[in-house]
């Protein structure tokens, strides 16, 4: 348990580096004299006089240029949670905060979408911070399960249960297909499985990398999360095409069968807008639920640690330090539990789509 803590805690000490290479910029040194700025004044008019070009006054204070550039060094918590054309690397370098950060290429095939009411919608394939963290989640989740699949196999071959890692990763899959998947998608729910342990996988994947130092969190961006509920949204409605058939169409519009007629038609005209919005607000909730989530851990950790550059003391560091562990641990449980409630959602509405019919 010490151990872990100590983990922790060095990890919340790394994940406060890159934090101080934005660190705000010193005072600017004191404003010239009276004196001084006169002299400065006379000179620069005496340039006029002869024709020559003002050249900028030395010691003058600085443009506003230079003042835009001081306030965003001294965001330290928007770079870390918003999408940009930088990542930061380790560096063995003190002065730059252990810290480099590198430019993404650009320059990558773009191309003009047309779109309703929307106009044209600018697509560039070039890489992004959260496209490269996608990239490295699709990584490790081929090198891990498949990895645990082989080891899974060489076990078996010798009649031996599976241990280690692949072990573990047979109970997660074992627990989510038989508690999860299976009671809530219902008959023949074999064949949701895959996609739904392929989500689970993803989701949790990408919710931990973000708790690495120099990491990213692709799932807290609103982009990935409503591309995650899509797809489930698209699964959903195709599966329930494909258990209702014509029956379908019951699900959008509403039409009570143990009506009379004159009844049915009042109640199909106010109830089946609302049936129809209803399968918009399943995947509007899971997109929104997994994106607040995860966002929210991570500015309260990286406001905790930016106090110490706040104050500039490292007496105070010991308590924002402490408490950014104590909030990382509550991430780690919020990383699991949140890939748990998107894969038990997504089974929810498969399976109350299914047997909307009964």
């Amino acid at each position: 348990m010490k151990s872990g803590f100590l983990a922790l805690a060095l990890t919340a000490a790394v994940y406060a580096a890159p934090l101080a290479a934005q660190e705000p910029a010193p005072a600017a040194p004191a404003a010239p004299s009276t004196d001084v700025m006169q002299t400065v004044a006379d000179k620069q008019n005496e340039k006029l006089q002869h024709g020559g070009a003002i050249a900028p006054a030395e010691g003058a204070p600085a443009p506003k240029a230079e003042g835009a550039a001081s306030a965003e060094k001294a965001d330290i918590i928007t770079p870390h949670i918003t999408d940009g054309k930088h990542m930061e690397l380790p560096w063995l370098n003190a002065a730059h905060g252990f810290a480099k950060e590198v430019t993404l290429p650009s320059g990558w095939p773009s191309f003009d979408v047309p779109l309703p009411i929307i106009g044209l919608f600018h697509v560039d394939t070039s890489p992004t911070k959260l496209v490269v963290m996608l990239w490295v989640v699709a990584a490790l989740l081929i090198v891990v399960l498949v990895g645990a699949a082989r080891a899974h196999q060489r076990r078996a071959a010798e009649g031996l249960p599976p241990r280690g890692l692949a072990g573990a990763i047979e109970a997660m899959v074992l627990y989510i297909r038989n508690e999860v998947i299976l009671p809530n998608v219902g008959h023949h729910g074999e064949g949701f499985v895959p996609y739904l342990l392929t989500i689970f996988f993803f989701i949790l994947f990408a919710n931990l990398l973000g708790l690495i130092p120099y990491m990213a969190t692709a799932t807290g961006n609103i982009a990935v999360t409503a591309t995650l509920a899509i797809l489930t949204f698209l699964v959903v409605e195709i599966a329930g095409m494909k258990a209702l058939g014509k029956g379908y169409i019951n699900t959008i519009i509403f039409w009570p069968q143990d009506m009379p007629l004159l009844m049915r038609i009042p109640m199909s005209i106010i109830l089946s807008p609302v049936e129809l919005l209803s399968k918009f607000t399943k995947p509007f909730a899971l997109a929104i639920r997994l994106f607040a989530n995860m966002t929210a851990g991570h500015i309260v950790v990286l406001a905790l640690i930016g106090l110490i550059f706040t104050f500039q003391s490292w007496v105070i560091a010991p308590v924002p330090v402490v408490m950014a562990v104590a909030i990382m641990l509550l991430e780690l449980m919020v990383a699991l539990v949140q890939a748990f409630i998107f894969t038990l959602l997504s089974s929810v509405f498969i399976g109350l789509v299914r047997e909307s019919h009964h």
